[in-house]
């Protein structure tokens, strides 16, 4: 789903010498930390930013673009991680900005700041960029910031104000219930879910759309075990459930959890998939060579990243226009090995 915020009313924006009195320092530091450089303090970094939230200040690189009008750049708020999902959707970005013309900038925030967005912004802005992507999974909250470029959210919804908004979604949701419905319709009677962490977005969708399947089958919904991504993580929920003799079918909202989960399955002597199923999410090629091969729910990195630099460049380039309309996200299930119907024991 695209969405399509209002444009921010014209108003004289303080200039950084202001944020800087403001705080109460000098302006050699709110250039630092509105670079997001490094060495400077994390009280000093707080009182900068909240000065600037306070007073509306806007990072104007008008006059550097003046000659050309624009400076062709589009900057990327991405959490800084090596998780493949995470890395896959960077690499999907940064190949869709270049074919259109664009170079990009990457600031990269760190999981549990809760002023890491409002930085990562601030610092892509006072670079000159025309337009930026979030790429974040975890917001805290509504970030008090206005932003006088478009701003493309992927996989999660807008959280601040910008001069036009778009939210372009993964299918998170609709590939969850793809994978859950696998495993209903190869006989589970239920599935269980281990997730990823409550407070990630992809998290939600997963949860929702898991739900969503066993609701609509009139399946009975068993309790969320979560997880952190981790193959450790997902070996704990594996000792957890291989001790309920009931669980036939799983969807974990990962691929490494779903391997770790698998490996403490078969220490407790549950096979798999002959007692019980494993489905993960993602859709990373390494699994293909585990022992099952796991079947999973591939993410459309590189389609959801063209179809937002698409909606983001028309934004940046018309932006007295409506936006085309969005394409819908694709749903992929690869099935492999880990995947079969329920054990005769396990069917009523």
């Amino acid at each position: 789903m695209t969405r399509v915020v209002g444009r921010i009313a014209a108003s004289s924006a303080p200039r950084s010498a202001d944020v800087a009195r403001a705080a109460g320092v000098s302006r050699k530091t709110v250039s630092r930390v509105l670079n997001n450089e490094p060495y400077v303090s994390d009280e000093l970094r707080r009182r900068v930013l909240d000065a600037a939230v306070e007073l509306g200040y806007r990072l104007n690189h008008a006059a550097r673009a003046l000659a050309s009008g624009r400076n062709r750049s589009i900057g990327v708020v991405a959490l800084g991680t090596a998780g493949y999902g995470t890395a896959s959707l960077l690499v999907g970005i940064e190949k869709a900005v270049r074919d259109a013309g664009y170079a990009l900038r990457v600031v990269n925030t760190e999981d549990g700041d809760p002023e890491g967005i409002s930085g990562a912004v601030m610092s892509l802005l006072e670079q000159g960029v025309d337009g930026v992507v979030v790429s974040e999974p975890v917001v805290e909250g509504e970030v008090s910031l206005r932003v006088d470029v478009p701003v493309l959210f992927l996989g999660a919804p807008p959280a601040f104000t910008a001069a036009r908004t778009l939210s372009v979604g993964v299918g998170a949701h609709a590939l969850a219930r793809a994978a859950t419905d696998h495993l209903l319709d190869l006989g589970h009677t239920t599935v269980h879910h281990v997730a990823g962490p409550r407070r990630w977005y992809a998290s939600k969708d997963r949860i929702e759309g898991w739900r969503a399947a066993l609701a609509a089958r009139g399946a009975p919904e068993q309790p969320v075990v979560e997880g952190d991504w981790s193959p450790a993580s997902g070996y704990a929920a594996g000792r957890e459930l291989a001790a309920d003799s009931s669980v036939t079918a799983v969807f974990v909202a990962g691929d490494e959890m779903a391997v770790g989960l698998i490996h403490a399955l078969r220490e407790a002597g549950r096979r798999v998939p002959e007692d019980i199923s494993v489905v993960g999410f993602d859709g990373n090629p390494v699994f293909a060579y585990v022992t099952p091969p796991l079947t999973t729910a591939r993410q459309p990195f590189d389609a959801a990243a063209r179809e937002g630099i698409r909606l983001l460049v028309h934004a940046i380039e018309e932006p007295e226009t409506d936006l085309p309309p969005a394409g819908e996200p694709p749903v992929e299930l690869v099935v492999r090995g880990s995947t079969a119907p329920p054990p005769s024991y396990g069917v009523g």
